[in-house]
């Protein structure tokens, strides 16, 4: 903006004396916070062995070179299971996930006051929790296995594929559902031929993109007890199998690799 100098010219400058004060007063504010955060680290921090880390990387890196390859033919019904958690997962979580969007969204809920608040507060109760704290609840309750890894993917889910969902739901053209309106149509009718076909490509690429970070979820599940690969990952850490512990993450790799490649196929053809 033009100020004046000394002399009374009229010089362009970025910002007023105000403002950049206020500016450096922002980075001075953030620096100093910064500088705090890290001192705080510093002192809970063990610099011991972040200094040993480089040398125990290595000596990690030579006992699980070459992986135990044989072991491979453990690993089929584990990662198996951990394809099932996640496509069953994906698969509940978007069955609860469609109402909840439709209530969430303004222009489809009941009642912007009292139902859109319970249903955002599911979503946002379900986005707020990570699927390994879901996973130790659910194993709590009903115990480890298969069946907590499947429900905490759901639970998780529902929050990621509801609000997307509702943004693309608010997100349409009304023209369309006016004029289907217009003729007389129920409100069922108003919902399968004006909402739903314009929100159909929005919705199978938000279920594709989920069960895509399901996979990857899901294969760290067994850590805590609740099925899939993970469980062998575990059980070869305690024991400090590292062989079989590079082919377990070579498994894993090559699993989110392909699930990778099948949503972006999938993606592609839907787009």
């Amino acid at each position: 903006m033009p100020v004046a100098d000394r002399n009374g010219t009229r010089v362009w400058r970025r910002r007023t004396q105000a403002q950049s004060l206020f500016h450096w007063a922002i980075w001075l504010v953030g620096t100093a916070i910064f500088v705090y955060c890290w001192q705080m680290i510093s002192e809970a921090t063990t610099w011991f062995f972040v200094w040993d880390a480089p040398r125990i990387s290595a000596d990690i890196w030579t006992r699980a070179t070459p992986p135990r390859w044989e072991y491979v033919t453990q690993l089929g019904e584990p990662i198996w299971d951990t394809l099932n958690i996640a496509t069953l997962g994906t698969i509940i979580a978007i069955c609860l996930a469609v109402p909840v969007a439709f209530l969430a969204a303004r222009n489809t809920t009941p009642s912007v006051l009292f139902v859109r608040p319970i249903a955002l507060l599911v979503i946002v109760s379900s986005r707020s929790i990570n699927s390994l704290i879901w996973a130790l609840l659910l194993i709590a309750i009903i115990g480890p296995g298969i069946l907590s890894g499947v429900m905490a993917i759901a639970i998780r889910s529902i929050g990621f594929c509801a609000k997307l969902l509702y943004e693309a739901i608010e997100e349409i053209d009304e023209n369309q559902v006016e004029a289907i309106e217009a003729t007389g149509a129920r409100p069922w009718q108003v919902m399968t031929y004006g909402i739903v076909p314009q929100i159909l490509p929005a919705f199978a690429g938000i279920a594709v993109f989920r069960w895509d970070i399901n996979i990857r979820e899901s294969t760290v599940l067994g850590l805590v007890g609740a099925g899939g690969i993970g469980l062998q990952l575990q059980a070869s850490l305690n024991v400090l199998a590292w062989p079989q512990v590079s082919l377990i993450l070579v498994v894993i790799l090559a699993a989110v690799v392909v699930s990778e490649w099948v949503s972006a196929k999938v993606r592609g053809a839907i787009i």
